[in-house]
């Protein structure tokens, strides 16, 4: 399990799962926690609360912390665009101010074979909740844990260079329609 710890008070813990045989099951539970209500559904609720990444588009361990960073960051200062910190993070990730392209693009999808999942909790937590994160992850995600130094291998770059592409040349089109 990878640390990352911040001036906020908060720390990040993430692990790098390689690979994942439940994907799609992943993602339909944090459909149905969302959707339900009630005291199970707060307990499922606990359950999934980490932010899923799709690490195949994280390009190094700075682009996941940056996201982090800016995430906790938000959350500090009241001013969370999405509902959840965890949520912030894939926010974050995405170069467009799109929730749900975020989601979509960063978050665990049934096709996903390589997943970072990252949980944000106070600094102060004893080690005894840094293994219980662990143990939480491991409930929910069957894959192996990997070294976050098998990410360089992990990432699509044919697609982190068809996201800029394709940003790139929004930014071109917007900027000519304002000039004209």
């Amino acid at each position: 399990m990878e640390s990352f710890r911040f001036n906020h008070n908060n720390a990040a813990h993430a692990m790098l799962f390689y690979p994942v045989s439940n994907p799609d099951k992943i993602k339909q539970r944090i459909i149905d926690a969302a959707k339900s209500k009630g005291h199970e559904a707060d307990e499922e609720r606990e359950a999934v609360n980490f932010s899923f990444i799709d690490a195949s588009l994280i390009t190094s361990r700075l682009h996941l912390e940056t996201a982090i960073n800016q995430a906790i960051l938000a959350e500090s200062q009241g001013s969370l665009r999405t509902k959840t910190v965890h949520s912030e993070i894939l926010f974050a990730l995405n170069p467009t101010n799109n929730i749900t392209e975020a989601i979509r693009r960063y978050g665990v999808s049934d096709t996903t074979k390589a997943l970072l999942v990252v949980q944000i909790m106070n600094s102060s937590a004893t080690t005894a909740s840094i293994s219980d994160v662990e143990i939480k992850m491991k409930k929910v995600v069957n894959g192996t844990i990997v070294s976050f130094d098998e990410l360089a291998r992990l990432t699509d770059w044919n697609t982190v260079e068809k996201v800029s592409t394709s940003l790139a040349l929004m930014y071109i089109v917007a900027h000519k329609t304002l000039v004209s």
